[in-house]
């Protein structure tokens, strides 16, 4: 898969995708169909004529693992594990990406005071958002002044001009780190906003690789080769040579304008009103013919935003715990309702007192972990952690509170709404055992059925009427 025209096709050929060629407006009236077909778990939406325009929308991209199977190149009915086990086991290996001299994306060039995204069909999505956002399904690419490591980060991008997209560079994001480089400096930090390209690279941008690990080598072991790259008009980053859109442009940490508020994947909006935020200074766009807007609804779970985290967190929490060397490690799954990063389960086979003690604090010792992770649950091995209703069973059962631990400093993300607004720095972390503890040696004796009267009664089901 290279593109999103790939993806289409594939969906189209599974039968996981819908063309609405009804005429749609921008202004709402896309989101929530978008986000009313999410809430059924319907197929992915290309809307092919919408109010104003000529080219097309496709959203609801990743809203079901299905969907994530079809982009990971796995099997349909793979679970999200499965997904980890296999980002995981590829991420091994690094892939670096392939320069080439021609590129789709170089089809339509626009510079300087030509530029004018407005000719692209940005969505507004909920009634209370400060505006359009251009990006919500793109990635920004930047490159670390010093070492030259490149970066692919998701961040949110309001549309404020024909010519300026909003940033929201968090504190201690790899974006962040860089531009803080380049404020030392006295220069403004060359980005790339990418809309539209192969989906992994998108799921990539909204994973927490460790530093100096860029998403395009990880895209590559994925993928089995590597991303095509061509060199920016007036950046010299790397750029997916089969992206839809490409905005380049800069981006000073000295200026700011009003941005926000916007309705995030909390199912809250992210603030009460504007706050001055950095932007990008577009100098260039380039697209491709007929260009494919991709955007997404965000908002409250289970949005194909939740997939997308809950993928690229989960795999690669599973990959830096597997780094840690820990054994007895069976499986992870970080839950799509909880956004793939607030809630970790973890399975595990115990081999020594203090072992699950051990894991608890691992999980929110990994880059992922340490970021806006709060509660860890740490389950036995003949339970499957995505198997909800029975890690209810070990938490009624086995779990018992002065066996778990509260810490009360880690770090958060800003878009927390159990937090206050002005105090979302700083989380408190809950992590529970809920195993029977290996020291003990008198265990419960669980209930099991017995074996020969299981196939006793198995042989003769259908004469149950079963």
């Amino acid at each position: 898969m290279k593109d999103m025209r790939d993806f289409i096709a594939k969906c189209e050929e599974e039968g996981v995708l819908h063309r609405i060629t009804a005429e749609v407006d921008w202004d709402l009236e896309l989101s929530h169909i978008a986000k009313l077909n999410e809430e059924q778990s319907g197929p992915a939406l290309l809307f092919e004529n919408v109010k104003d325009y000529d080219s097309p929308v496709i959203i609801s991209v990743c809203t079901t693992v299905e969907r994530l199977a079809i982009i990971m190149g796995m099997p349909r009915e793979s679970s999200l594990f499965d997904l980890y086990d296999a980002w995981a086991k590829k991420g091994e290996t690094k892939i670096p990406p392939k320069w080439v001299d021609n590129a789709p994306c170089k089809e339509n060039i626009i510079m300087g005071d030509d530029v004018d995204l407005f000719k692209f069909p940005v969505p507004k999505f909920y009634p209370l958002d400060g505006g359009r956002f251009y990006g919500t399904a793109h990635f920004i690419i930047s490159k670390d002044p010093d070492s030259g490591w490149v970066n692919l980060g998701t961040y949110r991008s309001q549309l404020l001009a024909k010519n300026k997209i909003g940033t929201q560079f968090i504190k201690g994001k790899h974006a962040d780190i860089m531009l803080k480089k380049y404020q030392k400096m006295g220069k403004p930090m060359p980005v790339a906003s990418i809309v539209g390209c192969d989906p992994i690279l998108f799921i990539l941008g909204a994973s927490r690789l460790s530093a100096f690990e860029s998403e395009y080598d990880v895209a590559g072991a994925i993928r089995g080769e590597p991303i095509e790259v061509i060199k920016g008009e007036t950046v010299d980053l790397p750029i997916p040579a089969w992206a839809e859109i490409v905005v380049e442009g800069e981006v000073d940490a000295e200026k700011f304008m009003e941005e926000g508020p916007f309705g995030e994947y909390t199912g809250y909006y992210s603030g009460v009103g504007t706050d001055p935020r950095n932007y990008i200074d577009v100098k260039c766009v380039t697209h491709r013919n007929n260009p494919i807007m991709w955007g997404t609804t965000v908002g409250r779970a289970v949005t194909d935003t939740h997939m997308t985290m809950a993928l690229s967190y989960g795999a690669t929490l599973w990959q830096q715990l597997l780094n840690m060397k820990i054994p007895g490690l069976k499986a992870v799954y970080c839950p799509p309702e909880a956004s793939g990063r607030f809630m970790a389960i973890i399975s595990m086979t115990q081999m020594y007192p203090g072992h699950v003690d051990q894991v608890l604090t691992a999980a929110i010792s990994t880059e992922m972990g340490a970021y806006g992770l709060k509660t860890v649950i740490v389950v036995d091995d003949d339970i499957e952690p995505w198997d909800i209703p029975r890690v209810m069973y070990a938490l009624s059962f086995r779990f018992q509170p002065n066996r778990s631990q509260v810490i009360k400093r880690g770090r958060s993300t800003p878009l927390d709404p159990s937090l206050p607004i002005n105090a979302r720095e700083i989380t408190g972390r809950l992590l529970m055992d809920a195993t029977i503890p290996y020291e003990w040696k008198d265990k419960p004796i669980p209930i099991e059925l017995d074996p020969e009267m299981v196939k006793r009664v198995k042989a003769r089901w259908s004469e149950f009427g079963l």
